[in-house]
């Protein structure tokens, strides 16, 4: 056990968050499509291919940045923000996604994206991050505790995934720009 919790803060502080580039949406998609196929995570239910993540690529440019966790040479995780809603009242939130590989699963690639990303967002005058989980996502839920977010409530049967309904957990974070 000794070995395996040395091993994986090892591999965290070897990691390299950083704003992501064209070249890694292949990476990003693979990612993403496990967390597709793995019901975690999203109530997309068919895979991504690269002409989706091309059209959401361009989507994310300028206010809107992706963010990737480089291990060695390979991709293990990736965190954007988005669009909350198109109503200007509201242009100081955003929403937050946060995927990470299977392998990488619970080895610290989320709690070292969030941070950036939260930088990032006060860098581009958002004030407050928002997300949905699924109320069954425990994993997910302490990431985002640890790094602050708090519950705000359930959405109760907001999604179908599967033929299944379900909650959606709605969390949110304030956030407190950094004094220079």
């Amino acid at each position: 056990m000794k070995d395996n919790l040395t091993e994986a803060a090892r591999e965290a502080s070897s990691l390299v968050v950083r704003p992501a580039e064209t070249q890694d949406l292949e990476a990003i998609l693979r990612v993403y499509n496990q967390g597709i196929e793995d019901r975690i995570a999203t109530l997309e239910s068919e895979a991504k291919d690269p002409a989706y993540m091309q059209n959401w690529w361009l989507e994310h440019q300028g206010r809107y940045p992706i963010l990737v966790a480089e291990q060695g040479s390979e991709i293990v995780g990736w965190a954007a923000l988005n669009r909350y809603s198109q109503r200007c009242a509201y242009d100081r939130v955003a929403d937050l996604s946060v995927y990470v590989a299977r392998p990488a699963r619970g080895t610290g690639v989320g709690s070292r994206l969030l941070p950036e990303l939260e930088r990032a967002a006060c860098e581009h005058g958002f004030h407050k991050i928002v997300l949905l989980t699924f109320a069954f996502n425990e994993a997910g839920q302490r990431l985002y505790r640890k790094a602050g977010y708090r519950e705000v409530g359930i959405f109760e049967e907001h999604g179908l995934l599967d033929g299944r309904k379900i909650d959606v957990r709605i969390m949110e974070k304030l956030l407190k720009p950094r004094s220079t």
